[in-house]
């Protein structure tokens, strides 16, 4: 699954390699869903929050 982020390094939008879905604490305490991976032209690590349910 290609998730496409933005890469702080680049300045741009870039295609994620090696994502996977992790969690992490919200406010609240909710539990929030995002992926991780790494930018596809400098390597830099990469987070986009995914939407919540509703």
């Amino acid at each position: 699954m290609a998730t496409e982020g933005y890469c702080v390094k680049c300045k741009a939008k870039r295609m994620m390699k090696g994502e996977h879905e992790t969690s992490f604490k919200g406010k609240g305490n909710v539990e929030r869903k995002a992926m991780t991976g790494t930018c596809e032209k400098c390597d830099t690590k990469m987070f986009r929050i995914l939407a919540s349910k509703k």
